[in-house]
């Protein structure tokens, strides 16, 4: 558990981060969202002290993150940040492996955790262990920077901005490969994006910041449906709440018996994506499949039928 309180950052006498308090729940998925600005990067650096708070206090596990040397601290909580950080003249193990390193682990450890991570990341380890950064796509380094933060096993992962430099493909993908993971492995992750499609479909809370101070906390569909204030309800975007709402909607609330031509979608799939199916293709309805059988399908009238009751 992570506890924020009343943690403020000012610089010449301007609060970046406004007096924030919030509690994060071990295992969860935390986004923190606003525009450029909003002092989201400043409070995300505060809990491992790249950046002092003024005045406030972090807790990790109820210890404060003030009871020890800042170096120590961020050895156990990974960090990645858009554009990957990678050494470049390091292969990808030795990138992966640079924390463990420090920490002083066996070099059997180390490599057996760097084959791990990569074959988490659907890398074949004898296919980038030994390649460098510059030989790898933007989605493989990014996929890299994630592994090297959570090579030494740390109780939390700080991710700012992680996929802001990808191409809307694969950023899509990175974000399923986050959310696969994290669910695999129940690491506790504080993502900062501008972005709050990013943040609605990773988040299992989100946090929106404004000038400084935190304006609401809530999970996804809270901040979707009852929107603390007219900036909230802005970044939400008034005509985009029904597509916002049918992303949190799996297939199963809306299947029906039945079949349907082309395509099935898997069942952790959405309406949002059932309605970008059927749009896309002309279709009236797309079958769902589960463990390789046809279990029903999703009409393009049921899909509406849900999105107007969010209007």
């Amino acid at each position: 558990m992570i506890e924020i309180t009343h943690i403020t950052k000012e610089y010449d006498g301007v609060k970046a981060v406004d007096d924030v308090s919030m509690t994060v729940e071990t295992g969860s998925v935390t986004v923190i969202v606003g525009t450029s600005g909003s002092g989201k990067t400043t409070l995300l650096r505060m809990i491992n002290r790249l950046e002092e708070p003024t005045s406030g206090e972090v807790r990790i596990n109820g210890a404060s993150t003030l009871s020890e040397e800042p170096y120590i601290l961020r050895r156990r909580i990974g960090y990645a940040i858009q554009g990957h950080g990678l050494f470049p003249h390091h292969t990808v193990a030795r990138n992966i492996g640079a924390v463990p390193q420090l920490l002083k682990w066996p070099a059997d450890k180390i490599r057996s955790r760097v084959d791990e991570l990569l074959d988490l990341f659907s890398m074949e380890p004898d296919q980038f262990r030994d390649r460098y950064p510059a030989e790898l796509s933007g989605g493989q380094q990014q996929r890299v920077g994630v592994a090297r933060a959570l090579a030494s096993r740390p109780d939390l992962l700080l991710m700012d901005e992680p996929f802001g430099a990808l191409d809307p493909i694969i950023r899509t993908r990175a974000q399923d490969d986050l959310r696969r993971i994290q669910q695999r492995l129940g690491s506790t992750i504080m993502l900062v994006t501008h972005d709050m499609e990013e943040a609605i479909r990773l988040g299992d809370r989100v946090a929106v910041m404004d000038a400084g101070k935190l304006v609401q906390y809530g999970t996804p569909a809270e901040v979707i449906t009852t929107p603390a204030t007219r900036f909230v309800a802005d970044m939400v975007g008034e005509m985009e709440r029904p597509l916002r709402l049918l992303s949190l909607i799996p297939l199963s609330d809306v299947m029906e018996s039945g079949e349907a031509d082309g395509a099935p979608l898997g069942p952790e799939a959405s309406l949002r994506d059932a309605l970008s199916a059927c749009l896309w293709t002309g279709r009236s309805a797309v079958p769902v499949e589960e463990d390789g059988h046809i279990t029903g399908r999703v009409t393009l009238q049921a899909i509406r039928s849900r999105a107007e009751l969010h209007k």
